[in-house]
Parts: structure tokens; sequence; C-alpha cells
């Protein structure tokens, strides 16, 4: 039996046509399961996401499976990308399957923080900001599910000033929906708006407003003072600022 070579990478040119439907534009990024790319279809000339994922990783279409499901569940949550379809393609002799989502134009929260003097947020628009995700995670565990993997690298900003429109990506993790995971999600934050401010340079000159929050970024204590997301969504509405 000829064992049939892994797919790492699909390494798609701008212009690829895919299966006579759409046109590559760019790539997007990549990582453990799949590859992400900027298409457009060929028929109506729309923008969209397309996830291409590797054989190795998406055995009997159980990962994209999972993705669509999720992402159907929980199509409420404005701050997540909308679904719309599955589709298949031949590559390299085997059947490739991908996931097309819409396309959602913006900068990605990390490149968006490194473009700001200091490579930080003031303290203010950093509040602003874990505000905005507070807002849409907490949509997400109303629906009894969780994110699991947030950071800067996965949440796009579309718009800010006063506030922030945003999307979140990247819900990778397979596990069902407890205490633990809610309270990762909750961790995580807290985590973002202390990049967002510049981290451990910048923190020791942060205001208490944030201080009190960030609790030095110690778990036990974050989970103490606020539980849950809507603890935190609840602090962030009737906080004062001194």
């Amino acid at each position: 039996m000829v064992k049939t070579k892994r797919i790492e990478s699909f390494s798609f040119k701008p212009g690829h046509i895919i299966e006579k439907k759409f046109k590559i534009t760019k790539k997007l990024g990549g990582g453990y399961e799949s590859e992400v790319y900027q298409v457009k279809e060929l028929l109506t000339g729309v923008n969209h996401a397309a996830k291409f994922f590797f054989p190795h990783r998406n055995i009997a279409n159980k990962a994209i499976k999972f993705h669509a499901k999720k992402l159907h569940k929980l199509k409420s949550c404005p701050v997540l990308i909308k679904y719309l379809t599955a589709e298949t393609m031949e590559y390299e002799g085997r059947e490739i399957t991908y996931l097309v989502s819409e396309y959602v134009e913006g900068e990605v929260l990390e490149d968006f923080i490194n473009h700001h003097p200091g490579k930080r947020l003031s303290p203010f628009q950093a509040l602003h900001l874990l505000y905005a995700i507070v807002k849409g995670v907490e949509d997400i565990h109303r629906n009894k599910d969780y994110h699991g993997d947030l950071h800067t690298g996965n949440i796009i900003v579309q718009r800010h000033g006063l506030n922030f429109d945003i999307k979140i990506m990247d819900m990778y993790h397979w596990g069902t929906a407890s205490k633990e995971n809610y309270q990762h999600d909750l961790v995580s934050m807290i985590h973002i708006l202390y990049d967002a401010i510049g981290g451990q340079k910048n923190y020791h000159k942060m205001p208490p407003a944030i201080k009190e929050i960030v609790c030095g970024l110690k778990t036990s204590l974050i989970i103490k003072k606020f539980k849950n997301v809507l603890r935190l969504k609840s602090h962030l509405e009737n906080m004062s600022w001194e």
C-alpha cells in the first residue's frame, strides 16, 4: 500500500480558481487544522472567507462538522462570524472539505494595539475594548457555549472610538460548556485587557480602576472577584473612574 503524503499546507496563490466557484484573493492565516483564505465568489463577486481543512485533521469531516454546527448554534451572536456553507474540492488527488463564511473587514487586535503609540491603548480605550469583548462573550455563554481560546490574535477590530465593533474567531475547543470553561474565558478576557495596556512594562503605572480588574493576573483572585462574565460586565457598567 502506498502511503499518502500528509498535506501540511495548500499554498494557494492569488487568482487560483476553486472548483469554478471561488477565486483566491489572499491568505488570511493558518494553524493546526486548516488554512484560511479570502475568496471571491465568481458568480456574484462577493468576498467570503474559506477555511480549508487538512485531511489528517478532519477525518470523516469531524472537524468541519463541529465548526459548522457550533457556528450555526451561535448564529444569533453578532460577535461571531456567520457560517454560510461547506464545500468540497479535489487537491492533489484528495478530496478536501472547506467551510465558507462571511468575510469581515478589519484589523486583528494584536496589530491594532501595536499600531498605537507605545504599542498600547490608553486605559480608557482599553476598558471600552474589554467591554465590547465581554458583551460578545456574554452572548456566547448565554447560549450555553464558550470560546476557549480568547487572545489578541483572534479578535478583529472593525470600528473603534467610544465604542468598539469586533468579531471573535477560531472557536477551536471541542469540550462541552462547564463552569471551568466559562471561567477560562473570563480570565482570558482580563489577560487581553492587560496586553492592551502594554503588559508588565506599563501595568505599575495604571490607575486603580485597571488594577482592580486585572488583579495582578492572579486567576484565583479574578474568579473570586467576578465569578462569571455577567459580574464583570456589571462591574464595567457601574465602575467609578477617579
